[in-house]
């Protein structure tokens, strides 16, 4: 084989390599700043997240990780004064280009928030196809829909003889297994969670945590959250965020969530996850 047989062999095995390594990435920040009027919050990030896994974005409060989350949809963009510099790559593609709509990003990069927010005077049944019906979206079989996602939120089993009671009349951990329903409906390819279990007791928690490792099968899950066995429970990837007084958070470590728990290589890392500190 001539040098340059050689060098154009080479070639293509490193553009192979490199197209099946973005093939397995669902999303990523490149180089993700965030600004709230003149104040920077969020400096440099960088992340992958992996197709069919579960990253944990962990951190002290005010680090920036909720406001980080919100850029991957474009929920960031709805804050007054916010701005943003950087690129948030989904299947490749700069989702902040002029000719996406934001809207049909939100419908493959779903959202789950803090507190269970399911229209608590509509029908457990009418709360799952709701976001069908606020997107616009045509699905036929709703019977199956409803029941395909109550399952899949780990909710099927309560609820299945009820599914005409109003979905205010659950437990806080019920109602947000049915906004996971709720955001499945629609099929999102990506899944956001911010702090989804922090308003919920020990068992609501372990069910929400079970639902996620089942999802994860299926779809890539992003989560907030400040619960250390929580991210070990659940998580992948890890990324720990950090802020100094008056600066920006950033991205001090990520990588498998068994080496940032169990071998980090940064002494605030280590600090942080053994509870010396935030």
């Amino acid at each position: 084989m001539s040098t340059a047989e050689f060098n154009t062999l080479t070639s293509l095995e490193g553009e192979l390599m490199s197209q099946r390594e973005t093939a397995e990435i669902e999303m990523a920040a490149r180089d993700i700043s965030v600004w709230f009027g003149k104040r920077k919050v969020l400096e440099g990030v960088n992340i992958d997240f992996p197709k069919r896994s579960v990253t944990a974005l962990i951190g002290p409060s005010g680090c920036g990780k909720s406001t980080f989350i919100r850029t991957l949809n474009r929920l960031h963009e709805l804050i007054p004064g916010a701005a943003l510099a950087g690129q948030v790559l989904y299947e490749g593609s700069d989702i902040y280009s002029r000719d996406v709509d934001p809207v049909q990003i939100r419908l493959k990069v779903g959202m789950v928030f803090q507190k269970p927010n399911p229209f608590p005077s509509m029908t457990i049944r009418g709360n799952v196809l709701s976001g069908l019906k606020l997107s616009g979206m045509k699905r036929d079989n709703h019977d199956d829909i409803v029941e395909k996602t109550l399952r899949s939120a780990g909710l099927w089993n309560e609820v299945k003889d009820r599914l005409n009671a109003a979905a205010g009349d659950l437990s806080g951990g019920q109602q947000q297994r049915l906004v996971i329903a709720r955001a499945l409906a629609v099929q999102p390819h990506v899944l956001l969670m911010d702090e989804p279990c922090s308003a919920l007791d020990p068992a609501s928690t372990l069910k929400i945590e079970e639902t996620i490792r089942e999802l994860s099968k299926e779809m890539t899950i992003i989560i907030v959250t400040h619960n250390m066995q929580q991210a070990v429970r659940v998580s992948d990837s890890t990324a720990f965020f950090l802020a100094a007084e008056n600066e920006p958070g950033h991205v001090v470590e990520q990588g498998a969530t068994t080496e940032i728990f169990g071998n980090p290589q940064d002494q605030r890392t280590l600090d942080y996850v053994n509870g010396r500190f935030g």
